[in-house]
Formats: structure tokens, sequence, C-alpha cells
């Protein structure tokens, strides 16, 4: 998603009568749970969970001593992932406990509230033609060479998207591809990835590289204030279908989001996931994105929520442990995540519908404390208003699956 470094916005301390690091979550609340205070804890599928945590180790254990010193979380997490060298492969059973036995579960609110919010994204997919056509006529933009070589992740920092839009970069040779439909490359940019079937039969694979480094504005909220769509009906879907219903008056509503993201080609092969933030291939249904500025890439993320997936009614129950590998501008505090679903148009439908809150239970190594910062929240962090009564689910009864079966997730690609 949106960032390749890896952050930690946590203040250490050291406690006074203890070699145990502590951190200090930003406008959130924290209470230590165990294990057995985890609902459908026990049927997840902890040898799958486990194979997702090994892809962020194998990350993690190429920092530095440095790093690992300045960052608490960052340190036990590579100690933890030391442990896996020795653990060898383990099946379920194994796995549970080497999870129970390396980390401590904390559960993180918002203050005032005791849930977290969740929503989803995916890999989009559309056709395109590397030149422009009659039919493709919208460019998607690669970064300048020069600012992807330096790692910048912000570039043409004095052009919002009305500006680019409406040509500023024109001349400059930065177009990889060209697509049908703005609002195909405007949810491209949402997502920060996309595959983009070309004429020629070729499949490009684009990853998010930059943007412009102007804030994000969800544009659904407008939609909501004018009365086109109810709050409860808000999805990716309603959005998309109102744009392409109003050609005109959605370019002004796409417009309103200022911030642009640039892309780059990757060499991953058509049954590959894309790469988040951390720099490893995602996992469908075990990866998330996070405030990259508060939680460290690898930490297990336990999530307890019922969520619209097998309909369009929040009746799912979604129990399992996901894993902190990508970031998004649009998340923000410590509280708050963003569940990678997969790729592809039927998934899209999923993702774009999720905005549901439920427990976020972040699994802490052994050897470091956690507190919470104390306090309301400053104004300026966009963290989600308390559960409105609105969308709350119904007295229907709520669809029991096993963990297992909790996200019907794309089958593996050919």
């Amino acid at each position: 998603r949106f960032g390749f470094l890896i952050g930690l916005g946590l203040c250490a301390s050291a406690p006074a009568a203890a070699r145990e690091a502590a951190i200090k979550l930003p406008n959130a609340q924290v209470e230590a749970l165990n294990f057995a205070a985890l609902a459908g804890w026990s049927d997840d599928d902890h040898a799958a969970a486990y194979t997702t945590f090994l892809k962020s180790c194998s990350a993690i254990l190429q920092g530095s001593r440095v790093k690992r010193a300045a960052r608490p979380v960052y340190g036990a997490l590579f100690k933890v992932c030391e442990r896996t060298k020795a653990a060898g492969p383990l099946d379920g059973e194994q796995a549970r406990a080497f999870f129970e036995d390396n980390f401590k579960p904390v559960r993180i609110a918002p203050p005032g509230q005791t849930e977290g919010f969740f929503t989803g994204y995916y890999e989009t997919e559309f056709v395109g033609s590397r030149v422009p056509t009659d039919e493709f006529k919208v460019p998607i933009y690669a970064a300048p060479a020069d600012a992807v070589r330096k790692r910048k992740s912000k570039v043409f920092a004095h052009f919002d998207r009305t500006a680019i839009e409406n040509g500023a970069l024109k001349g400059k040779k930065l177009e990889i591809c060209y697509v049908k439909n703005p609002v195909d490359a405007f949810f491209a940019q949402i997502q920060g990835s996309t595959r983009v079937k070309l004429d020629s039969g070729q499949l490009l694979r684009l990853n998010y590289v930059a943007s412009n480094g102007q804030r994000y504005t969800p544009v659904g909220k407008f939609l909501i204030d004018r009365g086109i769509i109810a709050k409860e009906d808000m999805s990716m879907d309603r959005i998309r279908d109102w744009m392409d219903a109003n050609p005109e008056e959605g370019r002004e509503l796409r417009r309103k989001n200022r911030s642009y993201v640039f892309f780059r080609e990757t060499a991953l092969a058509p049954h590959e996931e894309c790469i988040g933030a951390q720099g490893i291939p995602l996992t469908a249904g075990r990866s998330l994105a996070v405030d990259r500025k508060i939680h460290v890439y690898g930490t297990p993320i336990w999530i307890d929520a019922d969520l619209p997936i097998l309909s369009e009614k929040p009746d799912t129950k979604f129990r399992r442990l996901l894993f902190a590998q990508d970031t998004g501008s649009a998340i923000i505090g410590s509280a708050r995540a963003d569940i990678y679903f997969g790729a592809g148009e039927e998934i899209g439908h999923i993702a774009g519908r999720i905005k549901q809150y439920g427990q976020f239970v972040m699994l802490v190594p052994r050897s470091v404390a956690v507190n919470d910062s104390g306090g309301a929240p400053p104004q300026d962090i966009p963290l989600p208003q308390p559960r409105p009564k609105a969308i709350i689910a119904d007295a229907a009864p709520t669809t029991t699956v096993s963990a297992r079966e909790a996200a019907p997730l794309p089958k593996p690609r050919p």
C-alpha cells in the first residue's frame, strides 16, 4: 500500500524494576488479556498463520542492530523470528503453542471505546494499452526514475489530483500504460496495486511506489453528506456505480481527494500476490495494512469481528490471526486496520463493503510491556467515531463458521 519504510512511532522507556522494554501506544487504551479470552482462538488455522509470520520474519531478520536497539517491538520480534529458525516446520498445534509461548494478547481501542475499526482492500484488475488510443486514454503514471532510485516517497508535491489529471505531467514520459476509465485509475490508486491486462495479452503487475504527498480524503463522505448514499449502505461498489452513472460529477468528486499515487512495474508472476510495504508478498486473509507510524511490520494482530463476507450483511464471523505487513495513507490510529482479501473483481466486492468494528488484539512479544497514552485523542487524528446504532447488526442470527471457513478467499491462481 502507501509506503515502503518500516515505521515505528512508539515511545520506549525503561521500567525501574525490570529489564522489560515498554512502549506507549498513542491515542489508545490497552487491556491485557489471556489467550483463553480470545473467542475462536483455538479454532484458527495456526499453521497457515505461522507460514504468513515466517514471511514477515524474512524481512525482520534483515534489520540492523541499531534498528533493533532503537525500537523495542522490532528488537523483540527479531528475537522471536530467530526462534523460528530453531523451531523448523510446525503443524497447527505446534504453531499455536509457538504464538502462545512468545506473545501476550493486548486489546487496543481508541480512548473511551472498546473496539477497533476495519476496512478491506484488494488488488484491482483492468484491461489497458501501452499506448494511448481512442479506447484507452487515461494514463497510469510511474514516478521519476531518480526519485525511485533515491527511495523518495513523495514526488510532484506541488501538483494535486486536478493539476495532474489536467495534464501537468504531460511530456515527462512517465506513462506506464493507459486504461479506459478514469474510475479504474482512481480505484487502482486507492488500493495501491493493480493488474493490467494489455491488448497484446501481456499482464502488467503494478505496485505503489510514491505519492504527491497531499492529504488523502475519502470521497464517500461527500456522498453521505449530500444524502446520495446512506452511511450504512456505503461501499466502494456504490461509489463506483455513482461515478460511472454521473461522469462529470464523478470527476469533481474524485478531485476532492487531492492525493495522487504513482506506480512501478514489478516482475511478479500472475499467480503471485502483490508486495506490501514490508517488502514481502501479501497473503489474502492474513495480511493487514496498519498505521506504520504506530505499529511495527510483522506484528501479529488478532481480529474478532462480524463482517459482510458471505453476503452484504455483517453476519460472517471473522476470527483469525493476521499480520501487519502493509500500510495506507487512510489507515490512521492504533486500532485501525485494512484487511487484504486478494485480487479480482469478485474479491473487490467483498473488500469494498468492509467497514465494521471489532476486537483489535495486538500480540506483543513477551519481553515488551504496553502502556496506553491516557487522555482524549487530539482533534486532528481521524479515529473512527463510536459505533453508530445504524450499523449494528439486527436481531437476525449470525452465520456461524469456523475460522478456517470464515473468509472464502480466492482460489490460488493457476
